[in-house]
């Protein structure tokens, strides 16, 4: 329990943390590297040299600061950071190598102001923000290792079936190397791929949704080409150009809390943009095979027709629902005659056409696609807690204006 003292201590350093709170984190970063290169086998090295990670822990640290009195109201937000922690397999000795160097980070940037009492106080109260942590991640690595075919961390798995699904989305099924059920997993969520490319001195990591329904014997992961993308390409290119049909990579149980809620009876919608319609396919095929009664609504937004992934599939699954309709929206097409039900960017003129106004919408894709989406959404009415969304890498906040 923290003392008042502490709490109002760590309180006067939000407006600091507001203004060179990124600042801080990016010395943190590059602190610790040096320090503990091992490190480096875990974190997503894209999401360093673009910025993401350091902003998505800027936030974060800036949210334990302003709630650190009542840490209970981002516990959804740790758990949603916690899921990425299981899913890569952080364990609790490690959080003192953060500790360590973010407060040495503070002091490094803020120097005289970053006091001792200030110091003394953030140390208190990192260490109450990490046992948090290591709680929840606990019960998540439990939960992963006790089920049918669970397990804590990683392991490998056979690719056994490489399928291109469209110009620029391959499709890749893995089951266990040593012959062991898959464990079950809601639809939506994702896995850890934990790879090692010849000549990277360090491991890779990278989730990537599953992308069908836990029906199978098999995950399968869809994944987009980013060739054109540095440096996130360099995983993808690797699985594209050089992965195949028997080769052997570490896999971790899936994780995630951008999930399908079945006990919900509200219309429900998936709307995806490129890529982000892998989640997607895990719910809908779900809805299908469960013979679902609810309203559904598919509406995938593809760069052209070339760019589309899974419409066979998706036509499945949706002859299966009896209240299903599927859209599919174009930026471009490469033929005149292709059919499609909306060409360019999706607007809220189509989306209040197409979506019952008591919708609960799941949203996923490119950021610019998912703010443009939830503000349509927003402004035709659809509440907040009824549109749910995923990011691809580091949770970064959404800037959507009410109404």
């Amino acid at each position: 329990m923290l003392s008042q003292e502490t709490i109002d201590i760590v309180k006067s350093t939000v407006p600091i943390l507001e203004k060179r709170g990124t600042e801080i984190t990016s010395h943190f970063y590059k602190r610790m590297f040096s320090n503990h290169p091992e490190l480096l086998n875990i974190f997503n090295h894209a999401n360093q040299q673009k910025g993401r990670q350091q902003t998505a822990l800027a936030n974060a640290v800036l949210a334990a600061a302003k709630h650190i009195d009542e840490l209970e109201a981002i516990l959804p937000a740790v758990k949603l950071i916690a899921h990425k922690h299981r899913s890569l397999g952080i364990k609790p000795e490690q959080y003192p190598i953060v500790g360590e160097n973010l407060l040495a980070a503070i002091k490094e940037v803020l120097g005289d102001a970053a006091t001792d009492e200030i110091l003394s106080a953030w140390e208190e109260a990192y260490q109450e923000i990490a046992n948090v942590f290591i709680k929840v991640e606990k019960e998540l690595y439990e939960e992963a290792e006790n089920q049918k075919g669970g397990f804590r961390d990683f392991k490998e798995f056979e690719i056994i079936k490489k399928v291109p699904e469209s110009s620029l989305i391959t499709s890749f099924y893995l089951k266990p190397k040593d012959g062991s059920p898959v464990p079950s997993y809601l639809p939506g969520q994702y896995i850890t791929i934990r790879l090692r490319i010849p000549g990277e001195k360090y491991l890779f990591n990278r989730q990537y949704s599953l992308s069908c329904g836990p029906f199978h014997d098999y995950f399968r992961i869809s994944v987009k080409k980013e060739a054109d993308h540095e440096p996130y390409g360099k995983v993808s290119v690797y699985l594209h150009e050089q992965a195949k049909e028997g080769d052997v990579i570490e896999v971790s149980a899936p994780a995630g809390e951008f999930v399908l809620n079945k006990e919900e009876t509200n219309p429900v919608a998936m709307i995806s943009g490129g890529v982000g319609i892998t989640p997607m396919m895990s719910m809908l095929e779900t809805l299908a095979r469960e013979n679902s009664k609810r309203e559904v609504t598919f509406i995938h937004a593809a760069r052209n027709e070339k760019a589309r992934a899974f419409s066979d599939e998706v036509d499945r699954h949706m002859s299966r629902l009896k209240n299903g309709k599927s859209y599919i929206a174009y930026s471009s097409k490469e033929n005149e005659s292709t059919v499609c039900d909306h060409l360019g960017h999706i607007d809220k003129e189509f989306l209040q056409r197409v979506l019952p106004k008591n919708s609960i919408c799941y949203v996923c894709g490119p950021v610019p696609f998912m703010q443009s989406v939830i503000q349509h959404l927003t402004d035709i009415g659809i509440s907040a807690e009824n549109v749910r969304y995923e990011f691809f890498g580091p949770a970064l906040q959404l800037e959507v204006k009410a109404m």
